[in-house]
């Protein structure tokens, strides 16, 4: 079996070919980072129209790159939602569009089961049941998964996610966009006992997050600072903030769960101190953290790939109908 994958639901274009037996063929993949970066963030109309542009010239590239006709494959998966409803429609509207013209069927993948499976591209794959921290720009989420399709929200954020509050404390910083890394390097040079900012939720039971309150509390902070080292700090007392906030939730669920593996997976699972952090006190309680490869840990076509290669050995299958959906709860998928 071997399987195109496409994905194409913010503000990168990817696609992958993967085969049950050899694994990973290729990826290409096509950032718009630098098409996004003057106007602070993500403007959906230039998203779509770039998708439009790269798509298929990806696509070439990634067949070519695995030495594979459209003759050899077996399927095409796309990103059917969460994400922006242009972008998702061009990904989704190719994929079924080569999949009539080529004879294959297709599969719709929710863009977070395809995060939660990216550890399983890594050297050493976990093994199910896992609880996945999904943590991104988008979303920020604790899930029990048994299995492909048989996922459990266990938390969520009730306002931002946690990469969106970082994108946003970096614009207060003054910092470029995307904002996560910024200001993950400027908090390097910050000073972890010069301000305290609050771990939201983090007093009471329950597994959920809220991040909106930190981005305010750094606005306040700032507005009374003035130095290149005041700007340091507050992004140290942030990065902390939201970190030892995660680490409490994640260890939290390990402890209820009694989960002996924690998946992390997203853009902000790339946060060194996060990683740090996570691998001692999850240690502690006996269990191992796992993370995709770096290049896997933001939106790419492999995860897709992947994702829809699981699916369809287990049988899944779908109509001709165009699907796209700006939003789409992961427990609605079901058990295939």
């Amino acid at each position: 079996m071997r399987i195109l994958g496409i994905e194409t639901s913010c503000d990168e274009t990817g696609v992958a070919v993967i085969d049950a037996e050899r694994g990973l063929l290729s990826h290409a993949l096509y950032s718009q980072v630098a098409l996004h970066a003057e106007y602070g963030g993500v403007v959906p109309e230039l998203a779509s129209r770039d998708h439009i542009r790269k798509l298929l010239p990806l696509v070439r590239q990634a067949l070519d790159g695995a030495d594979t006709a459209a003759s050899d494959l077996t399927g095409i998966a796309y990103t059917s939602g969460p994400g922006l409803l242009g972008a998702l429609l061009v990904g989704a509207g190719v994929a079924r569009s080569l999949a009539w013209a080529w004879g294959l069927p297709a599969v719709g993948v929710h863009h977070m089961e395809g995060h939660l499976l990216a550890p399983l591209l890594g050297d050493e794959p976990p093994e199910f049941p896992f609880l996945a921290l999904l943590v991104s720009g988008g979303h920020t989420m604790l899930v029990d998964v048994q299995g492909v399709g048989r996922y459990r929200i266990l938390g969520e954020s009730l306002d931002d996610a946690a990469g969106e509050a970082f994108d946003k404390t970096a614009k207060l910083l003054g910092l470029g966009y995307p904002g996560g890394p910024a200001l993950a390097a400027l908090a390097e040079r910050g000073d972890p006992a010069r301000f305290s900012f609050p771990r939201p939720m983090t007093d009471r039971p329950g597994l959920d997050f809220s991040f909106s309150g930190l981005k305010t509390r750094a606005l306040t902070t700032l507005r009374e600072t003035r130095t290149e080292q005041d700007r340091a700090d507050v992004a140290r007392a942030f990065e902390e903030a939201v970190v030892d906030t995660l680490v409490i939730k994640c260890l939290r669920a390990v402890q209820e769960t009694g989960a002996e593996r924690l998946v992390v997976a997203g853009g902000v699972g790339a946060n060194r101190r996060l990683r740090q952090r996570l691998k001692e006190a999850v240690g502690a309680e006996g269990a191992s953290v796992h993370y995709p490869p770096f290049e896997f840990c933001t939106d790419n076509g492999a995860m897709i790939a992947l994702a829809g290669l699981m699916r369809f050995q287990a049988g899944a299958g779908e109509d001709l109908t165009i699907r796209a959906r700006a939003r789409w709860n992961l427990e609605s998928k079901s058990e295939v």
